[in-house]
C-alpha cells in the first residue's frame, strides 16, 4: 500500500463541479481585483470566525507583514515569537522593519511558553505573535494578561489553525488580529497562494484595507504608504466555495487523529491536547528520538512523511545576515530533531491510516 502525505487532487476533486462554475462565474464577471468575490468572502469568512472584520491579502505572509504595520511596528520595534515555526513568520515580522526576538516552547504544545516571555521583553517590545503551530492553539490567557500588563499588540499567527479554538474562542480572534493563509494545503486551501486578517477593531481593519491598496482611501488617492497585497477574485470564489465544508473536513481530520491515537502504541503517541482547547489536525506529528531512522522505516513501507521544521528560525542561514534576538531555545532545539510529520488529509481511507499505524509500531521491533 502506498500513502500520500497529502493529496489534494482528491480533496478538490471531490468539489470539481462546485469548483468549475466558481471559476467560470468569475470569468464571466469580468471583474478580477477586488470584486463581489473578495467582498462575500469576506463577509463569509468574517461570520464564520466570529467577528466583524476580514480583509483578504496577497498570502499569509503578507497578512502578518500587514497586521505589524496596521499595529504602527516598524524599525526599532521588537515582535516575541517562537523559532519553532516556518521561516515565513519571522521574515513577515522582517519586512515588517522590526526585530524578531525568540522565546523557547512548551515542549507539550510546541507553542509558545508564556512563562519565557518575561526573558525576551524589553523596552522595545512592541507585540508578541503566538503560532498555533499544526492547529494546535497557544495557551492564550496568560499570552493575553502579558500582553495587557505590558501594553503589547498580540497577533495571532493562525496559518495553520482554521477552526482550532482556545477555550470556546476560535484561532484567529482571540488577539488584536489574526493572520491565515490559504495555501493550497491548509485545511481551507485555496489554489494558489492567499491569505487574510481578521479583527474586531474597526480602525484596525480600516488601515489593513488601505496597506493592501497601495494606500488608497479612495480611487488614485493615496493617504499613506501601502502595498500591492490583495486577495484576488478567483482565489475568493474558490474559498468560498470550500467554506461550508470546512467544519467537514476538520471533523474528518479529528476522526482520523482518534483514529491514529487509538492504533499507535503509546511511545508515539502526540501529547493529550489540553482540556478547552480544539484542535484542527492541519498536521499530525508525534516525536521520537530515532526520527531520521523512523522516517526511513516509513519510507521503506511507501509511506510519505515530512519534517515540520528540521531547522527553528533562529538556526537558518539567513538568520546571520539579520538582526534579531534570542533566549535560551533548548526545548526549541530539541524538539526539531524529534518531529515527524504522518499522512493527514481530509479523505485519507482509515485502512490507510491503520496500515501507518501497524507500520510504525513495528518500528525497532525484533523479527
Amino acid at each position: 500500500m502506498k500513502v500520500l502525505f497529502n493529496d489534494l487532487k482528491s480533496v478538490n476533486g471531490t468539489l470539481a463541479h462546485e469548483l468549475d462554475e466558481a471559476i467560470q462565474r468569475v470569468m464571466r464577471s469580468g471583474k478580477f481585483i477586488l470584486g463581489p468575490e473578495v467582498e462575500s468572502f469576506e463577509a463569509e469568512f468574517a461570520a464564520w470566525c466570529g467577528v466583524e472584520h476580514c480583509i483578504g491579502v496577497a498570502s499569509g505572509t503578507e497578512a502578518l507583514q500587514l497586521a505589524m504595520l496596521a499595529c504602527g511596528i516598524g524599525p526599532g520595534d521588537e515582535v516575541i515569537t517562537a523559532s519553532f515555526t516556518a521561516m515565513p513568520t519571522v521574515l513577515a515580522i522582517v519586512a515588517a522593519g522590526a526585530t524578531p526576538v525568540f522565546a523557547d516552547i512548551d515542549p507539550q504544545t510546541c507553542t509558545l511558553d508564556p512563562d519565557r516571555l518575561q526573558q525576551a521583553l524589553s523596552q522595545k517590545t512592541r507585540a508578541i505573535l503566538p503560532v498555533h503551530l499544526y492547529g494546535r492553539c497557544a495557551e492564550m490567557d496568560p499570552i493575553l494578561e502579558f500582553a495587557s500588563r505590558h501594553s503589547l499588540y498580540v497577533i495571532e499567527d493562525a496559518a495553520q489553525a482554521h477552526g482550532s479554538s482556545c477555550r470556546s474562542r476560535k484561532a484567529g480572534t482571540i488577539g488584536n488580529l489574526g493572520c491565515f493563509s490559504f495555501y493550497p494545503t491548509k485545511n481551507l486551501g485555496a489554489c494558489g497562494d492567499a491569505g487574510a486578517v481578521v479583527t474586531r477593531d474597526a480602525e484596525l481593519a480600516a488601515r489593513l484595507q488601505r496597506l493592501r491598496n497601495y494606500g488608497e482611501s479612495r480611487r488614485y488617492c493615496s493617504d499613506s504608504m501601502g502595498y500591492n497585497s490583495r486577495l484576488d477574485e478567483l482565489q475568493a470564489a474558490i474559498l468560498r466555495t470550500k467554506l461550508p465544508h470546512l467544519d467537514r473536513w476538520n471533523e474528518s481530520r479529528r476522526n482520523l487523529a482518534a483514529r491514529y491515537i487509538s492504533r499507535l502504541e503509546q511511545r508515539f503517541c502526540p501529547p493529550h491536547a489540553k482540556p478547552g482547547f480544539v484542535h484542527n489536525y492541519h498536521l499530525f506529528v508525534i516525536q521520537n528520538e530515532q526520527r531520521d531512522e523512523l522516517q526511513q522505516h516509513l519510507r521503506a513501507h511507501n509511506i510519505q512523511t515530512l519534517i515540520h521544521y528540521p531547522t527553528p528560525c533562529h538556526l537558518q542561514p539567513a538568520m546571520r545576515h539579520i538582526e534579531h534576538r534570542r533566549c535560551e531555545l533548548s526545548v526549541t532545539e530539541r524538539i526539531a530533531q524529534q518531529v515527524l510529520s504522518l499522512p493527514m488529509f481530509s479523505t485519507l481511507a482509515v485502512e490507510q491510516v491503520d496500515y501507518v499505524a501497524r507500520s510504525l509500531n513495528a518500528f525497532g521491533v525484533a523479527a
